[in-house]
C-alpha cells in the first residue's frame, strides 16, 4: 500500500479528503491571504474568507450526510461455480433529515473479484433503500467479507468524507456437479452390492443356520422360524433371529486432501468427488464423503459445503478412512495399494508420469481430455 494511498485512507476516515476542486480552492484562498496580507487589501481578505467558509460548510455537511445511516445485509443463498451470487443490502436513513448524493461500495474479497458500487442520489428521512446486485462467481469456495463503505462529497463536491460499517457477509460457492450419464467407476460397485443384497435376502429366507439369538413368538412370525426344540424345553413358544448380513451396501468417496496437490488437478478432484457422490446417491446407494479435515459426511448440503471450503494440505482432524470399499481420489501413487478389498481409485499424474500397478482397479485423469468424459470410461 502506497503512501498516498495511505494517506488518502486516512484523511477520509478521520477528517476529510478534499477534491481536486478542494485542493485547488484552499490553494486559492491560501494565496489570497498571503496576497492580503502583504498588501493589508480588505478584499483579498474577503475573498479568502468567503472560500475558507466554503470549504469549511463543505467538511461540515459531509461529515453530517453520513451520520444516521444503518446498513443490513440479509443471508446470501449459496450457488454453484459459474453462477451468480445475490446479494442483499438494506440502506435505511434513520434520522428526520434527508440524504443526498451517497455512494455506497459492498467491498468482496478479491478473490471473488472488485468492489460493487452504487451511487443513491437521495435518502429520505426514515426511509430504505433496497440495493440488490448480482455478482459473477467462477470457483468454488467460502468467501467471508464484512466492510461496507459509505462515502459523500455532498453537498458542494469539495471534499470526500468516507465511514465504514461492518456489515458480515458469508458466500458459500458450491463445485461444479457434472451430469454423469453413466459411471462404471460406481455401477460395478452397486452391482456387487446388488448381489451382495440378493444374497443377504436368501440367508434371511435361510430355514437352518445363521441363527443369532432366540426370542418369544410373536403374532406374524413365519412358523418356519419356530425353534421345536427350545419351545418344547421353555413350555412356549421361541423363534429364532436369523444373521443379517449388510457388508458391501456402503461406499465411501474419500477425497486425500491432507496431501500437497497441483491448484488445477485438486479443483477436478472437488468437482469429481461431488460429481460421484451426486451419482451414487442417484443410484439408491448408500454414500458418504470422507476429508482430511471433515471426517466422514452424508447429506446434500453437507457435502456440498464440506468441498466448498476444502483445500489442499488442509489439516487433518478426523481418523483415518473408514474400512469399508473407498473411491479413493488421490495425487499419490504410492497410496493406492493401502485399501481394502472392493476399492476403486482415481489418480491425476503428470503427463509424462505412469502410475505402479495396483491391486484395484481405477481412473487415471489426463489433462489433455475432459473430466466429464473420463469419468465415464472403463476402469484400468
Amino acid at each position: 500500500m502506497s503512501i498516498k494511498f495511505r494517506l488518502i485512507n486516512w484523511l477520509e476516515t478521520h477528517w476529510v479528503n478534499p477534491a481536486y476542486i478542494g485542493w485547488v480552492l484552499g490553494g486559492l484562498a491560501l494565496f489570497f491571504f498571503i496576497a492580503a496580507t502583504n498588501t493589508l487589501s480588505g478584499w483579498l481578505y474577503v475573498i479568502s474568507g468567503v472560500i475558507m467558509a466554503l470549504l469549511a460548510i463543505a467538511t461540515t455537511r459531509s461529515t453530517q450526510n453520513l451520520q444516521g445511516i444503518e446498513i443490513i445485509r440479509r443471508p446470501i443463498y449459496p450457488v454453484s461455480a459459474g453462477d451468480p451470487l445475490t446479494v442483499e443490502l438494506l440502506i435505511q436513513n434513520a434520522t428526520a433529515k434527508a440524504k443526498n448524493l451517497l455512494q455506497v461500495s459492498d467491498l468482496v474479497p478479491h478473490r471473488l473479484g472488485k468492489p460493487v458500487t452504487k451511487v443513491i442520489e437521495s435518502l429520505n428521512a426514515d426511509a430504505t433503500q433496497y440495493w440488490v446486485y448480482q455478482h459473477p462467481t467462477q470457483q468454488r469456495g467460502v468467501y467471508r467479507w464484512q466492510t461496507v463503505q459509505l462515502r459523500s462529497a455532498a453537498p458542494l463536491g469539495l471534499v470526500w468524507r468516507r465511514q465504514d460499517q461492518q456489515v458480515e457477509a458469508t458466500a458459500i460457492v458450491y463445485p461444479t456437479v457434472l451430469p454423469l450419464a453413466h459411471c462404471p467407476l460406481i455401477d460395478q460397485i452397486g452391482q456387487e452390492s446388488k448381489a451382495q443384497f440378493t444374497s443377504d435376502q436368501r440367508a434371511k429366507a435361510a430355514q437352518e443356520g445363521l441363527t443369532r439369538s432366540l426370542r418369544p413368538y410373536r403374532w406374524g412370525d413365519p412358523t418356519r422360524l419356530i425353534h421345536w426344540r427350545t419351545s418344547a424345553r421353555y413350555g412356549e413358544l421361541r423363534v429364532r433371529e436369523l444373521e443379517l448380513f449388510t457388508g458391501g451396501q456402503e461406499l465411501v468417496v474419500c477425497l486425500d486432501s491432507a496431501t500437497a496437490w497441483k491448484s488445477e488437478s485438486f479443483e477436478e478432484a472437488v468437482i469429481a468427488a461431488a460429481s460421484l457422490y451426486f451419482y451414487a446417491a442417484r443410484q439408491a446407494l448408500t454414500i458418504k464423503l470422507w476429508t482430511a479435515k471433515t471426517g466422514l459426511l452424508q447429506g446434500e448440503q453437507a457435502v456440498l459445503e464440506a468441498l466448498a471450503a476444502t483445500y489442499a494440505g488442509e489439516d487433518t482432524h478426523s481418523t483415518n478412512p473408514p474400512n469399508l470399499p473407498l473411491i479413493w481420489l488421490t495425487q499419490n501413487p504410492e497410496s493406492l495399494n493401502a485399501m481394502l478389498s472392493g476399492s476403486r481409485w482415481v489418480l491425476w499424474t503428470q503427463p509424462a508420469t505412469e502410475p505402479r500397478s495396483s491391486p484395484f482397479p481405477g481412473l487415471v485423469i489426463r489433462p489433455e481430455r475432459s473430466l466429464q468424459s473420463q469419468l465415464q470410461d472403463s476402469l484400468s
